[in-house]
């Protein structure tokens, strides 16, 4: 169904079921603006959304926008959700604890901002070497992953729904060369995640920064090098003006998902029909925000690129340090903990099935395809 169909269809489902169209706290317009029935619902719902992510990331920070957008929309004004940038209300990284706590009812953020509480958590966003944006997808909605992750969330009193994916995103920018592994020694990197635990067994400093504190922190030195997501957004950030080179591929997150967080006693408070009305909205905001990222992100490449930022490509050296280090240590927390173990033996089944299938005719054409097409 395409975008047009599927608003159409979502416009008549909302008129079918009796809710209505006002201005979305988010996005301020004017009632009715996307086509919702001027019509009164049964109760009206205000909720508060806490983001990881600064409002000045349009793509990443969009997404919280434009679940709003659609919820608003869909009900007419009688359920809002205003939108929090990082540090705003809770920071970025206590985004988990401000749902947990009821502080909010809704948040935005990356799952592996959490391990610290439960290292089952990274599967929810991205593992080194694992899976694309497709194959993170399919895992969570088909391929079991969200009903292994669901009792994780219950465990914090949440409910978890899809809330965007960036694509596979570069390695990140350096101040000075790193060639083979140990030139990563003793090199300050922010990464976070599974990705910074393999950094740190690789010999690097690990840090976790918000969005926000990162370009002062390595234009002051206090970093080396920092990953965040690509172009368009590193181009927003102005790292290409404090470090000189960008590498890729982000072998840490090769699809990293973002989450919406519901707080599970705002959630079963919800009358039925909004409940789906917001189902229906997070589908959206987490398709859109791939794609308004693959949109974006080559242009902004470009602009780089005639700004004098060298793209490098990680040694292959590198890469297979990491890939060792990062299935050993996945193995490693297996060993220790069942619950882990049960979710990462299902996610490996279904990366070795996946990354098969993929192997052939995805790889096949973008490698013959795309040096070829992408020449002008």
């Amino acid at each position: 169904m395409d975008s047009m169909k599927r608003r159409e269809f979502m416009q008549k489902a909302a008129a079918t079921l009796v809710v209505t169209g006002a201005a979305v706290a988010c996005g301020p317009g004017p009632a009715g603006e996307h086509g919702a029935p001027a019509v009164h619902a049964a109760k009206n719902v205000m909720w508060k959304l806490a983001s990881s992510f600064p409002r000045g990331l349009d793509t990443i920070y969009g997404g919280a926008e434009a679940l709003a957008q659609r919820v608003d929309a869909m009900t007419g004004g009688s359920f809002k959700i205003r939108c929090y940038p990082a540090g705003e209300i809770v920071p970025a990284l206590a985004v988990l604890d401000a749902v947990q706590q009821e502080t909010v009812q809704i948040g935005h953020t990356a799952s592996y901002y959490y391990t610290g509480k439960n290292p089952v958590l990274a599967f929810d966003t991205a593992v080194p070497f694992g899976l694309t944006a497709r194959q993170q997808a399919a895992w969570m909605a088909y391929g079991g992953g969200r009903e292994l992750l669901q009792p994780v969330f219950a465990d914090f009193g949440i409910i978890s729904f899809s809330g965007g994916n960036t694509g596979a995103q570069m390695g990140g920018w350096f101040r000075r060369e790193v060639g083979e592994v140990a030139d990563l020694q003793g090199l300050k990197m922010r990464i976070p995640g599974l990705g910074g635990d393999v950094m740190s067994r690789l010999g690097a400093t690990v840090q976790v920064l918000a969005g926000g504190d990162i370009y002062p922190a390595l234009e002051r030195g206090a970093i080396d090098a920092t990953e965040w997501v690509g172009p368009y957004d590193d181009e927003k950030l102005g790292f290409h003006k404090v470090a000189k080179y960008y590498y890729y591929p982000g072998w840490w997150e090769p699809g990293p998902a973002l989450s919406f967080y519901v707080n599970r006693k705002a959630w079963d408070s919800l009358p039925k029909i909004y409940q789906e009305v917001f189902v229906a909205a997070t589908a959206e905001a987490n398709l859109g925000m791939l794609a308004n990222y693959d949109a974006k992100n080559p242009p902004a490449m470009a602009r780089l690129r005639a700004a004098g930022v060298e793209l490098r490509p990680f040694s292959d050296s590198i890469l297979a340090a990491a890939y060792r280090e990062a299935e050993a240590l996945l193995g490693e927390q297996a060993a220790a903990d069942a619950a882990y173990g049960k979710v990462y033996d299902a996610w490996r089944k279904f990366r070795a099935e996946s990354h098969r299938w993929f192997a052939t005719a995805e790889a096949a054409f973008a490698a013959f395809t795309f040096p070829r097409a992408a020449e002008p």
